[in-house]
């Protein structure tokens, strides 16, 4: 039996309310994590409401504090996230950087010192929706391999973007900058799959299989080798760098560290107000342009049609949302092990 999206978000809510955390910060975690399960990412969906649970018993993560502006500008601010949950963070700051781009036509966020913020793409998503244009960028601790290095030199630091389209769902691209996310290693390796020979490099810096290694003795090979590499740096210094988070081996592990210590993750925000930048008219105009004529390019065969960024993501979600979210097994095992916070079992989890 598959949750309706509702049912799903009310659960995660109940379960992080149980553990502590205010009625409106768990409400905007668990929509978060609702909607990316509803858009097919499993990885960063409701998967990972256990791993945030132990965090947020264990004190690494907080559920008495919100985030603080530290200093700011008409177009930027630094917010510092008291190692709440990141997606506490991650609301607040997009929505004082759609804030201030509604005021000057551009602002940047940096949020430093928050939790795992989940999926990048959901806040862009979420801005493009209501006219921006959003780029996410996060920072991790180092499990990418640099090119020519033997071990990790970065995390696999994700960089989304989102397009507002008018009168359609917006173009959204959320990737991690390592060839895969490693959380997509973690759910290959725990259903007993072969991974990729393109997802890790060993310890002597070759390619492997083995699912096993990582992260002891693997790291993630790099999106398209330097080009990924760049753009993950890129990433550190737009997240870290320049609010004046940690960086590198600084960050900590949320899954691994002892629950007791904060993961001091960061993320840079940057918005653009289509509003404010754009003549509206024109810029309808001009995207759907842009849109039919991707649309309508030769394909190889058996391709029905070149897709934009997105357009997968928004397909599953009007499925999930006309018949469920189809959990996978190994999320509804995860989930399973929140049941007795939420104090019943749900029908669709049974």
């Amino acid at each position: 039996m598959n949750p309706s999206f509702d049912e799903l978000k009310l659960y995660a809510q109940s379960v992080l309310q149980a553990v502590g955390v205010g009625e409106v910060d768990a409400a905007n975690t668990a929509e978060v994590l609702a909607t990316t399960d509803a858009m097919g990412v499993f990885t960063h969906g409701t998967k990972l409401l256990s791993g945030y649970v132990r965090k947020l018993q264990g004190g690494g993560y907080r559920n008495d504090v919100s985030p603080v502006i530290e200093r700011e500008g008409p177009g930027w601010a630094i917010v510092d996230g008291r190692s709440a949950l990141g997606q506490v963070g991650s609301q607040f700051s997009i929505n004082l950087a759609m804030e201030k781009a509604a005021q000057v036509g551009v602002a940047y966020i940096g949020l430093r010192n928050t939790g795992h913020i989940g999926a990048a793409g959901y806040y862009t998503q979420k801005a493009a929706r209501q006219g921006f244009i959003a780029m996410v960028t996060g920072n991790d601790i180092p499990s990418v391999a640099a090119p020519g290095s033997k071990g990790p030199v970065l995390g696999s630091n994700p960089i989304a973007y989102g397009v507002p389209v008018p009168g359609c769902d917006p173009i959204n691209l959320d990737i991690a900058t390592a060839a895969v996310a490693g959380g997509k290693v973690y759910a290959a390796h725990q259903r007993g799959e072969t991974i990729p020979e393109n997802w890790l490099i060993d310890s002597e810096g070759k390619p492997t299989t083995d699912g096993g290694l990582y992260p002891a003795d693997a790291s993630l090979a790099p999106m398209a080798g330097h080009k990924g590499y760049g753009f993950g740096l890129w990433c550190e210094i737009l997240s870290g760098a320049l609010p004046g988070g940690h960086m590198r081996w600084d960050v900590g592990s949320w899954m691994f560290d002892p629950t007791d210590q904060p993961s001091w993750h960061n993320a840079g925000f940057i918005v653009m107000d289509t509003k404010v930048i754009a003549d509206a008219e024109g810029y309808a105009q001009r995207m759907n342009k842009l849109i039919d004529e991707i649309h309508a390019v030769e394909t190889a065969e058996g391709v029905e049609q070149v897709v934009l960024p997105g357009e997968f993501e928004w397909a599953h979600m009007a499925r999930s949302h006309e018949s469920g979210i189809n959990l996978p097994a190994d999320v509804r095992v995860k989930l399973s092990e929140t049941m007795e916070l939420a104090g019943h079992q749900p029908v669709w989890l049974a």
